[in-house]
């Protein structure tokens, strides 16, 4: 089987923003089709083990290849908590791309019966309240790996301070394919 270059793409589509060049996604769809199917994605950058940019989509609402090119340029240049990334950084920054799969609804009753259904190291969560949502890849259980802090750390993120399952959320699961560099 064919590995597909989505870390490829996503250089080459911050590189592009460098140079001024175009990425011509016309060659990659004609060498693997795959990449014309819609996928969401995820583009996580880090310089020297820390975060420095993280955009993605949670459905897959266009092309795996446009949803690829996208969200690595946003990780790069317009993740809010960040500045741009510099030519300097890129040369040291690494890559990683996540694969979602469909968010799944979690039917729950209480948090116990929620901490029951979490896979820890397993699920992205999608904690969602009226306008307030956030999500954490699966990867953020390495840090935030007991079902508390995940969950304090998701409410805050979201606006919901740090009990956010009092308000009852819809929870929304998922799992992702990781590639990095």
């Amino acid at each position: 089987m064919t590995r597909l270059p989505y870390l490829n793409i996503a250089k080459e589509a911050i590189a592009s923003k460098f140079d001024g060049s175009d990425i011509n996604k016309y060659t990659y769809l004609n060498q693997y089709p795959a990449l014309g199917v819609n996928k969401a994605t995820f583009v996580t950058l880090t310089l020297h083990g820390q975060l420095r940019g993280c955009i993605g989509s949670l459905n897959a609402h266009r092309p795996l290849i446009d949803d690829l090119i996208s969200n690595a340029q946003s990780a790069a240049f317009r993740d809010p908590r960040f500045l741009p990334l510099t030519p300097a950084e890129f040369q040291n920054v690494t890559i990683e791309v996540s694969l979602l799969s469909e968010p799944l609804l979690l039917q729950y009753s209480d948090t116990a019966d929620l901490k029951s259904k979490i896979r820890i190291n397993e699920d992205g969560v999608i904690l969602k309240h009226g306008n307030n949502q956030a999500t954490f890849l699966p990867q953020v259980w390495e840090e935030l790996n007991d079902f508390e802090s995940f969950f304090a750390h998701l409410g805050l993120k979201a606006g919901l301070g740090s009990d956010p399952l009092q308000y009852h959320p819809e929870i929304y699961t998922y799992q992702v394919e990781k590639i990095k560099d």
